[in-house]
C-alpha cells in the first residue's frame, strides 16, 4: 500500500495532522477529528468492521462510530486535530501490528485495520480498561499523545508508568505490577483503583512511545483552585 503523502503541523503541542489525498484515495479517522478539508473531499459516516467491531473499539477508549474521507472530487487537502493538546506520531505498518493505549487513535490509511485487542488483567490493572486498541496490516497509522512523544529503543527491558504509555510494538511482551517499593496498602489500592504506582515492564525489543504529561496529575492540580461554595 502506498505511504500517504502527510505532514505534521504545530507541533509537539498543538499538532495538526496534514494530509494530501491523491484522487480515490481513503482515509479514516475519529469523528471529531476533522478541522479543515478542501471541496473535492467526501466525508461519511459510519460504523466500521462490523457491530461487533465497533463495540471492541468503544471498549477501548474510541468512538463507535469512525469517518472516511475520499478524495472523490479530484486530489485535495485534509486537515485533522486531536482532542488532545499534544504532538502527532506517525507510524509505518509492514504487515506488522501496534498497540495503542484509550483515546491515542487518530487516524489511518486503508490497508490498516484497526480493532480491539483483550488485554486481560494486564489492561484492568493499569487502570486505563480491560481492552487496548490495535493497528495491524500494511499501511499508515497516525497516533496522538497529551503532551510531547518521547521514543524508547527497548533492547532487553524498561519500566514505564503506565500514564505515560502511549503506544508500543508488539514485538514487546509486557507485563503491569506495583511499582517496587510501595507498601501493601498502597499496592492494593494501585491495583484494585487503578491509583499511582502502577508501571508496565516491556521486555524483549521494539520501540515505546511515552507521552510527556498525564491528565491526572493536571486534574489534581486544578482541583485546588475550584470555587469554593461559600457557607452563611
Amino acid at each position: 500500500m502506498p505511504s500517504l503523502a502527510f505532514d505534521i503541523l504545530q507541533r509537539p503541542e498543538f499538532a495538526m495532522l496534514r494530509l494530501q489525498l491523491e484522487a480515490g484515495q481513503r482515509v479514516f479517522s475519529e469523528p471529531s477529528a476533522m478541522a479543515g478539508m478542501a471541496p473535492a473531499i467526501e466525508l461519511k459516516a459510519g460504523l466500521k468492521g462490523g457491530l461487533m467491531g465497533s463495540v471492541g473499539r468503544m471498549l477501548a477508549g474510541e468512538n463507535l462510530v469512525v469517518n472516511t474521507y475520499r478524495a472523490a472530487g479530484g486530489p485535495g487537502e485534509l486537515l485533522l486535530a486531536p482532542a488532545a493538546v499534544g504532538d502527532i506520531i506517525h507510524y509505518r505498518l509492514a504487515r506488522s501490528r501496534l498497540l495503542l493505549q484509550r483515546g491515542a487513535y487518530l487516524a489511518n490509511s486503508e490497508g490498516v485495520e484497526v480493532s480491539a485487542s483483550w488485554a486481560g488483567a494486564r489492561g484492568f490493572f493499569s487502570g486505563q480498561g480491560l481492552v487496548l486498541l490495535q493497528a495491524q496490516g500494511d499501511g499508515d497509522i497516525f497516533f496522538n499523545a497529551y503532551g510531547a512523544v518521547l521514543q524508547i529503543d527497548v533492547s532487553h527491558d524498561y519500566i514505564v508508568d503506565t500514564g505515560y504509555v502511549v503506544a508500543f510494538e508488539d514485538t514487546l511482551q509486557y507485563n503491569v505490577s506495583a511499582l517496587p517499593g510501595l507498601g501493601i496498602g498502597k499496592q492494593a489500592k494501585a491495583f484494585f483503583f487503578g491509583g499511582e504506582g502502577l508501571v508496565v515492564r516491556f521486555s524483549g525489543q521494539g520501540k515505546v512511545w511515552v507521552q510527556t504529561r498525564t491528565i491526572g496529575p493536571l486534574l489534581n492540580w486544578v482541583h485546588a483552585f475550584r470555587p469554593q461554595k461559600r457557607s452563611d
